[in-house]
This record gives structure tokens, sequence and C-alpha cells, in this order.
């Protein structure tokens, strides 16, 4: 049943559980996975490892879904990684890494609680009302079966819900005209995205770059000559932020206000498990 929730309870639900979908990018347990099929480079390993879903994608495609990585990464390893491993196998190993990192972060006990089992169920109830057309990493993700186990099928849901919000993000941050490096910078700078030194190593981009990206910002009046956000600048986050958060709505619409509230509180309480026991490494997070 469709319920009227605060603004920002999509939001707060998006916080507890994208650590439970985003830290198999950081786990030890995917690159182990892959290293067989002779993937082994940390960017190939997320490259293949988040764009599997759509299938044996070329590197244009990539760039394009994922927005802020630089054409020059995605294109040194795309379409060339799938003759390691088909997307299929890397799907495959991708679970098989979900499955030993949750074990390890949450412990086999949690992992087979009756909590997860009901966060699972939520999860999937609120991924109900997401919407394909324009969507193009979270309609990939929705043609996959949904796992049996609970923790798998919680950590799909959690995926499918990750996505679905991201794409929309991308829209607005196109709406804003915001190139995928002014959008890293200007996150970066709030203190609420990663430091400068790991988006430049993993996003593909130099120092050069990142200052070019920081003067246009300058330029548009966003940015002041420390590389903070000014106040016209944080007005353009915060608009950001709201204008995903309308875009993004609808899954937890369907699951409502109380469905919501509970499936955060349970997310929160697993999340906050999975960082304190290793879940993403230090110094990536906030302005560095």
């Amino acid at each position: 049943m469709t319920t009227t929730l605060d603004d920002r309870a999509g939001r707060h639900c998006h916080h507890a559980l994208n650590p439970l979908h985003s830290a198999v990018y950081f786990a030890p347990e995917l690159a182990k996975e892959l290293a067989p099929y002779g993937i082994e480079d940390r960017s190939a390993v997320y490259l293949a490892g988040r764009s599997a879903a759509m299938g044996a994608v070329s590197a244009g495609t990539v760039t394009a879904a994922f927005y802020n990585f630089s054409h020059c990464l995605t294109s040194r390893f795309l379409p060339d990684v799938w003759d390691f491993a088909s997307p299929q196998t890397v799907l495959a190993a991708r679970l098989r890494a979900v499955d030993a990192m949750l074990r390890r972060l949450l412990g086999d006990e949690t992992v087979a609680s009756a909590q997860v089992g009901e966060a699972a169920e939520l999860a999937l109830r609120a991924a109900e009302g997401c919407t394909r057309p324009g969507r193009p990493l979270y309609a990939a993700h929705a043609d996959l079966p949904v796992p049996d186990d609970a923790h798998l099928a919680l950590w799909h849901a959690a995926t499918l819900l990750r996505e679905h919000r991201g794409d929309a993000h991308i829209a607005v941050l196109q709406q804003a005209e915001l190139d995928p490096l002014e959008a890293l910078v200007s996150h970066s700078a709030s203190g609420r995205g990663m430091v400068p030194s790991f988006l430049l190593t993993s996003r593909g981009y130099n120092e050069q770059d990142w200052r070019a990206a920081q003067d246009r910002l300058r330029e548009r009046g966003l940015l002041d000559a420390e590389g903070e956000l000014n106040e016209s600048g944080l007005a353009l986050r915060k608009r950001l932020e709201n204008e995903t958060d309308r875009l993004d709505r609808r899954p937890y619409e369907h699951l409502g206000a109380e469905g919501t509230a509970r499936l955060t509180e349970i997310a929160g309480g697993l999340a906050a498990t999975a960082v304190s026991n290793g879940a993403f490494p230090e110094g990536v997070f906030g302005k560095g």
C-alpha cells in the first residue's frame, strides 16, 4: 500500500542499505573469486563485477552507465575482460564472494537470523516499486534471479535499490550540467564522498584533470579558492540530493512508512556491524 513518507525517508534507508551492497567491491573475496580467470587488476575486478549484469558490454556502455569513470580506464579492460570470463561466470563468482563476505563481516549466526530474513523481505518488497525505463544498471540487475538464501536475497535487493537511485542521480547530475569529474569533485568537497586520492586512482583521472574540474566549478561560482564548496555549491549539492530523493521515492512509497523505517533500522544495524568489522578501508571517505 502506498504511504506518504517523510521526504528523506528513502535517502535514510538507502544510506543504511548501501554499505551492504557496495562492500563487495572492496572485499578481498571478489578479487579472490575472479583471480583464477585472470581478472586480477583492481579496476578490472570492479568494472567486470558491477557491469556483468548488463552482459558482455563495451567500454562505452560502461562509461555511460557508471558516469564518473574515465573512458580511458574503462577501455583498458573492456570489452577484453569478457575473453577471460563470461558475464555469467563473473555473476556467479560475485555471488560466491558476497556469501563469503557477509559471513565474514556479520557472522554465520547473523546471516542465518530471522532479522536478515525480515530485511530481505522488506527490501525485495521495496524493489517492487522500482521502474526500468531510463535506469540501465537497475534494469539489468532486475532481470537477474533472486537468490534463495535470505542474506543473498538481501544483498540482491540492496543492489536493486542502490542502482535504481544511482541511475536517477545520474539524470539529476546531467540536468545540473555537472560532468563526471565535476560531480566527483563537488561531492568530495562536501565531505560526504570519497577522498580525492582514492577517486583519482579508482576512477582513472589524474591531478591535472582534478584541478581543471575545480577551475570549472570556480568559474560557475560553486567552489572557493581553497577547493571548498561555497554557499552556492552547498545549495546545489542539496538540490541534487533532494531531486534524487524525488526521483527515487517510488520504492519506499510502495513499502510504506512503517516498512521503510523498519528496513532502515535493521539494515543500519547490519551495516554498522559490517563497517566495524572492516567492510571498507580506512581513509576512503571524507575530505582526506
